[in-house]
């Protein structure tokens, strides 16, 4: 799936690889390789494979970053859907964002502390005269790199771990969330823009700063710096709103003692807006018993609708695609995603019936919004 290979678990958390991360890894293996073959010309051709295990344990390095991410997060009782390393490194999928600016900071913070933690170890084994060699070169290179990984993730803009250390800051000083992520946001996108110039300068001969690699890693922070402001703007615009507030004005809903007839007449009646092909069930005290399916009306002749309730062709509704009135929108959109379903019933605590929440309903609210916005 999206081209990644599940490995197996790690501390209990499922692990991919993206069919990308092999191309890097030839990549670093070959530049490693020929870096130990003109430091050592007595390796041989055993230098590629030296370089093969350095560029693995410059994964394992990347590896451990984001499982520094993870435990911080598990801390905090986020649970953590995936690590995946990829092109660019690893990221890992968190299933919920911190619930306060600390939390966040700690999170973001954990990944380069750990790459800080393994840049003083293998210094400290590099200096030591443990090894030697070819093996010192190795560990020295790697130390290097764990450098340079904390160090580039810190930069002060997303998707980078210092974006998110910025938007904890921003999040904790004006007390909005929201605020943090697009200033952390607008940083990353001068960042990526910053670094794609750089890159197509290099590329073009004009500039000894940057290299293609540049333009490339400038691309994806851009690109993912885009779609944080983007999801900003979305969520602020929907914090403070219930379920409630998006139910349809005429929601297709019918009582459990209306006959078929009048099921007929409601669904005609509904219809000429929406093609409802399921309809709600309520009681008279407006208490959620299931639904009925159009279709129910195929089942009976039309001189018989008037002999037939809606409670005969009544089917329950699950759990899952009931939703309550005071649930934040937010969550209730996480639920239509994790659900793959494009609309909820709405009830109180004690199972009124509010009426239909729809999936596009949300979309128009969101557009109305937008073109609310002034400029």
């Amino acid at each position: 799936m999206n081209g990644n290979l599940r490995i197996g678990n790690l501390f209990g958390i499922p692990f991919f690889i993206n069919i990308s991360w092999f191309f890097v890894l030839a990549l670093t293996a070959l530049n490693f390789g020929g870096g130990l073959a003109a430091q050592f010309p007595w390796l041989g051709g055993s230098a590629l494979i030296l370089g093969l295990v350095a560029g693995i344990l410059l994964f394992v390095s990347v590896l451990l970053h984001e499982l520094g991410h993870s435990f911080a997060a598990q801390q905090q009782g986020i649970r953590v859907n995936s690590i995946t390393l990829f092109l660019f490194g690893g990221l890992a999928s968190l299933e919920d964002e911190a619930k306060t600016p600390a939390g966040a900071f700690w999170i973001a913070v954990a990944g380069p502390l750990v790459s800080l933690a393994l840049f003083g170890l293998l210094t400290l084994v590099t200096s030591s005269g443990l090894v030697a060699g070819p093996v010192a070169a190795i560990t020295g290179l790697l130390a290097y790199i764990n450098l340079v990984l904390a160090t580039f993730n810190m930069i002060p803009g997303l998707p980078l771990d210092g974006g998110n250390v910025l938007k904890a800051i921003v999040w904790q000083l004006s007390g909005n969330r929201y605020r943090g992520i697009r200033w952390a946001s607008r940083s990353g996108q001068v960042i990526g823009w910053s670094a794609i110039i750089l890159g197509v300068l290099s590329v073009l001969g004009l500039s000894t700063a940057g290299s293609f690699w540049t333009l490339i890693i400038g691309w994806f922070i851009l690109q993912n710096a885009g779609q944080s402001a983007q999801s900003a703007t979305v969520q602020e615009a929907l914090s403070g709103l219930t379920a409630a507030d998006v139910v349809l004005e005429n929601s297709p809903v019918v009582n459990v003692d209306d006959t078929l007839r009048a099921f007929a007449d409601t669904a005609i009646v509904l219809n000429n807006n929406s093609p409802w092909r399921r309809f709600l069930v309520k009681t008279s005290d407006d208490q959620l018993v299931g639904a009925i399916e159009l279709d129910a009306l195929k089942a009976v002749p039309s001189d018989q609708w008037a002999t037939y309730q809606v409670r005969d062709f009544l089917k329950p509704i699950g759990q899952e695609i009931r939703v309550e009135a005071s649930q934040p929108l937010l969550d209730v959109i996480q639920q239509l995603e994790a659900q793959n379903t494009q609309a909820l019933a709405v009830t109180q605590e004690n199972g009124t019936l509010v009426g239909l929440l729809e999936k596009a309903e949300i979309i128009n609210l969101l557009q109305k919004n937008a073109q609310a916005q002034p400029g």
